[in-house]
């Protein structure tokens, strides 16, 4: 099936004879991903989308494909809107639509093993309004008319030393099991890959940019675990670390495990565990306790040793952007670079430092316009020449045993226009004030969202965006449940020992983009005389920040010595990391304002 029209038509054919008026498509697989493995990349099969995170549904006569602010601009490059309607989200949803344009009575059908149980409680009541059905399938008809669809990884799996996960795997386990006891509950449902990684002490590379294994897990009130993998992933190291605790099962014997819980009481999590494994349970005869993942928050608030990892993690890497920045300094004046070049050369700054395990997610290279589309991933077709007067936004990150990074730098080719550099410094110092924060214990990043706005806002500007997402120590990029966000989450109090990233932007369509992003992490702050304990960031990231784009009378003394005290600390602490000329350069970029 050569055409994306091609693929379409094959899939409203599967549904005709399955009966089926309608099927709806999401960018997931069987345990909630992000970012899912080349064998449930369905959506991009069938649409062309090549953004990591969307759906669609299609209809007989009809389909729309649904993607967040962050691909607008995207999804009208890559989906032929003669065969799909664009739809934007959260102003609309698939149950919403579905209730508009599903025919009276149509049979609309699901996956259950790739959504979760609220979505199909929404999508089911809205269909109900017009006498319509969801149907849960038992194989995906996607997967019947893609010919040559991927296997799922066969990678091994690989220890992740005590010593950069600061806690065994079996004191892990047995705070779960302690958890669980006081619940009342006999064993929790772990479904989300990274909460196996992190709680079972494994890593994997069954999934692209991010480091863990296809697995489901059961960890019980004793301490000890069920792990559902494939057999054939496991070297004798891998089964020798997790010990006799952990009985090892086949990945596609998990289903039939759960049809075996009759009379327990089981916690599993609405958000991360999909509607089928809820199913399973409830005709097993188990009795559901819905929870949050015990693996979720424990993950998020990193120890002492996954903080000392992603601090060096961050010196290693702050070192090879700063030679990129360096490298694009002395090129990109001269001509002939374009975004897959700079990807490519930034990469490999990387790999040069010995550590690389693998990028933390695909580099966003953007030049000129393309900058302005949030999430542009470059490709052959839509690469462009990094050219002079313009604007290059570089967002990347690395994957290190030790600690996963993400960091975004605007950079100016040649002399910047005034706009631009208003704009830029618009960000920078909304950058500034989310860095300076303080604020007491219990704040919830969704508070703090403002902060980062409030001179673009000030502009009559804004962004599509979150401001801030959690990252994992060797595993998601996008990790939770923390966000400093005012939509799709930001509830979470922030914690000591979670990370974050400080991300705002502007993308002026047609033109360019900027994005100033470091990590940070939560620690404790002393106030004198304070009476509640207080909190505040420390910076992570470390590479400079293109002076020739600050207005600086557009920053205030204290904000000026923010910039100043970082660019000394950049050459600190990465001056002795890099070339003697990077290190030149470097001392001439960083000087004070």
């Amino acid at each position: 099936m050569s055409t994306y029209q091609d693929r379409l038509q094959a899939l409203r054919e599967e549904l005709t004879k399955r009966r089926l008026d309608g099927f709806v498509v999401p960018l997931t697989d069987e345990h909630m991903s992000e970012y899912v493995g080349a064998y449930a990349q369905r959506l991009a099969w069938l649409t062309g989308f090549q953004g990591s995170a969307g759906s669609a549904v299609v209809l007989p006569a009809e389909a729309a494909i649904f993607v967040d602010g962050r691909y607008t601009l995207q999804v009208r490059e890559q989906v032929d809107g003669s065969h799909w309607s664009y739809q934007s989200v959260p102003e609309t949803s698939v149950a919403s639509w579905l209730k508009g344009h599903a025919a009276e009575g149509a049979r609309i059908g699901y996956d259950p093993w790739l959504h979760t149980k609220g979505w199909v409680k929404q999508a089911r009541a809205a269909l109900k309004d017009k006498g319509a059905e969801l149907v849960a399938v038992d194989t995906n008809p996607v997967d019947a008319i893609w010919p040559d669809r991927p296997a799922p990884s066969e990678a091994k799996l690989v220890v992740h030393p005590d010593a950069l996960a600061g806690k065994s795997a079996a004191a892990k386990r047995q705070d779960i099991a302690e958890w669980l006891t006081a619940q009342k509950a006999d064993a929790a449902v772990l479904s989300a890959l990274d909460s196996i990684a992190w709680t079972f002490n494994i890593r994997g590379k069954d999934v692209d940019r991010t480091p863990v294994a296809l697995a489901y897990a059961l960890v019980g009130a004793d301490g000890t675990a069920d792990l559902f993998v494939e057999p054939g992933k496991l070297s004798d190291d891998v089964a020798q670390h997790l010990g006799n605790a952990v009985r090892l099962h086949p990945r596609d014997a998990f289903a039939g495990h759960l049809a075996g819980l009759s009379g327990k009481r089981v916690i599993a999590d609405p958000e991360r565990a999909v509607a089928a494994i809820f199913e399973a349970l409830d005709k097993a005869g188990a009795t559901v306790i819905e929870a949050r993942d015990p693996a979720v928050l424990p993950k998020a608030i990193k120890n002492e040793a996954e903080i000392a990892g992603t601090r060096a993690a961050h010196h290693r890497d702050g070192a090879a952007l700063t030679r990129f920045l360096h490298w694009m300094a002395v090129e990109a004046p001269e001509g002939g670079l374009d975004e897959l070049t700079a990807a490519a050369r930034l990469q490999a700054f990387r790999e040069e430092t010995g550590r690389l395990e693998d990028l933390s997610f695909d580099t966003i290279s953007g030049a000129g316009p393309n900058g302005a589309v949030v999430h542009y991933r470059v490709s052959e077709e839509t690469n462009r020449p990094i050219e002079p007067g313009s604007l290059f936004l570089i967002d990347s990150g690395g994957q290190y045993q030790d600690g996963t990074t993400d960091v975004t730098r605007t950079i100016a080719i040649g002399t910047p226009t005034a706009e631009m550099r208003d704009r830029f410094t618009r960000v920078l110092k909304g950058h500034i004030a989310l860095a300076r924060a303080i604020f007491p214990q219990g704040t919830r990043g969704g508070q703090l969202d403002i902060l980062a706005r409030q001179y673009l806002w000030q502009a009559g500007l804004d962004y599509a965006h979150g401001t801030g997402h959690g990252v994992g120590s060797y595993l998601g990029v996008h990790e939770g449940p923390q966000r400093i966000a005012t939509f799709g989450g930001g509830d979470e109090p922030l914690q000591p020992g979670m990370i974050l990233s400080d991300e705002p932007g502007y993308y002026k369509a047609g033109e360019y983009g900027i994005r100033i992003e470091n990590l940070v992490l939560v620690t404790p702050q002393a106030i004198p005389g304070a009476e509640k304990a207080m909190l505040a960031f420390e910076t992570l990231t470390l590479a400079p920040i293109d002076r020739t784009l600050i207005d600086t009378a557009l920053l205030d003394p204290a904000e000026r010595a923010w910039v100043d005290a970082y660019h000394a600390r950049v050459l600190a602490e990465i001056g002795p990391l890099v070339p003697e000329d990077t290190r030149a350069w470097l001392a001439e970029v960083t000087r004070p304002l």
